[in-house]
């Protein structure tokens, strides 16, 4: 059991709890410091702070949490190998000659280190569609400005979309300046390349978002809908959170009371490593809010799930059968496969929205659960909510994506301040 400290000062003033978990007699203990939250009321940041104590344990007990002495350790091992890393890249891009050869060699291979498995798959495939078949058998200090500027002008006059060009554009200038940096080559030809504009005629693809009254229409069809997938849509709706995040919720991180949850893992799958947990996109932790009402229906959920897991229980003491944790299906996740302890297949939902929208047909609206976190941003914003808050409940790394992809909604806010300046001086 972790435990909580007298609440302390800083000298500059700043209050927090220290949190400490033990690692056993005559061992440091695992610390933390828990800041109280500005703005909070005592009671609620002791809520967060329990909350955070809880998270702390968990982490500690599962060997994701480091003491002085282990994390020292862990960094001049990760610092040595580096070194190791970057001496035999340089090694390697000594003997590299052609634009392919140091792609699979020192590019590709730095990527799969620093990326995730779908960013990896992104530049992976601009490679092998576009840039190899183009450029993998000339000598890297042989491609010119010249030769990208106009590669990228054939493929803007060619059939492929801008998303495409401006994929194969990054891809490229990512690789060249690897190349620059360690020395390949002496100067980098992605320097005087002009990065590709969208063409005069190709519309800009605007972000899919539902209105209030579709969302509404969802909310009743889903009254017919498994308890399951009521949760798990009107969770989406109400938060704006990602499908991974979503399946990877645990209960022990939602508050009921409070209405509220703490997204710290996204569940993913691709083709080569199948599926596994990894930390939200952009690394952005964060609690979200939901409804009354969906708290309602996430109490019913774990109610239900707790009611299997006494019967699967009770069946196997009748049949005389060991109670194997796996057989038993402890509710752990909040979206988990059925009689196991794991959680739901990523890809279930995408199944899921499918049905659903063909079974009530929604012509209008071609639904998918990320089309549910757009239509979270575009609502929160067209309504009054500023930029920076629906980013952070998002999880953008920065505002500017948020921006980025919800211009028409921030025009609609805009719009209407305008319109609120204009009535208080008796304007049209």
């Amino acid at each position: 059991m972790a435990s909580i400290s007298k609440l302390q000062t800083t000298k500059d003033g700043k209050r927090f709890w220290r949190i400490q978990v033990s690692r056993g007699k005559g061992l440091t203990p695992y610390s933390m410091r828990f800041y109280w939250p500005e703005g909070y009321a005592k009671r609620t940041a002791e809520k967060e702070r329990d909350k955070a104590a809880a998270e702390f344990e968990r982490k500690c007990k599962a060997g994701e949490i480091l003491n002085r002495e282990e994390q020292k350790a862990k960094e001049e091992e990760e610092r040595a190998a580096e070194e190791a890393a970057a001496k035999a890249a340089a090694e390697e891009a000594e003997k590299i000659k052609t634009f392919k050869q140091y792609g699979e060699q020192v590019f590709m291979p730095a990527k799969t280190i620093t990326c995730s498995e779908n960013t990896r798959r992104y530049y992976q495939n601009a490679l092998d569609k576009h840039l190899y078949p183009k450029f993998g058998e000339i000598k890297l200090p042989e491609i010119s400005s010249a030769m990208l500027q106009a590669f990228f002008l054939e493929q803007q006059n060619s059939k492929y979309s801008h998303s495409t060009i401006i994929g194969n554009y990054v891809t490229c200038k990512g690789l060249l300046t690897m190349a620059y940096r360690d020395e390949s080559i002496d100067k980098n030809p992605m320097d005087r390349v002009q990065r590709p504009k969208q063409k005069k005629d190709e519309k800009k693809q605007e972000v899919e978002a539902c209105t209030s009254e579709e969302l509404k229409q969802i909310i009743k069809a889903l009254e017919d809908e498994p308890l399951k997938w009521q949760v798990f849509v009107r969770l989406l709706i109400d938060t704006g959170i990602r499908r991974g995040e979503a399946v990877a919720l645990r209960w022990a991180n939602v508050d009921l009371e409070n209405c509220s949850a703490y997204i710290c893992e996204n569940l993913q799958y691709t083709a080569k490593k199948g599926v596994y947990l990894a930390s939200p996109k952009t690394g952005q932790v964060r609690t979200v809010y939901f409804s009354r009402s969906t708290s309602k229906l996430l109490k019913n959920l774990k109610s239900e799930q707790e009611a299997d897991t006494k019967r699967r229980k009770e069946r196997l003491e009748k049949e005389g059968k060991p109670l194997n944790i796996e057989k038993v299906a402890t509710c752990e996740y909040v979206f988990q496969e059925k009689g196991y302890n794991k959680p739901m297949h990523p890809q279930a939902p995408n199944r899921f929205f499918l049905k659903f929208r063909e079974k009530y047909c929604f012509d209008v609206i071609r639904l998918h659960p990320h089309m549910l976190r757009h239509s979270f941003a575009s609502i929160a914003i067209t309504q009054g909510a500023d930029i920076a808050s629906v980013s952070e409940v998002l999880g953008h790394a920065d505002k500017s994506t948020t921006l980025r992809l919800y211009t028409h909604a921030d025009e609609e806010s805009k719009r209407r301040a305008a319109g609120i300046v204009l009535q208080a001086i008796g304007q049209e």
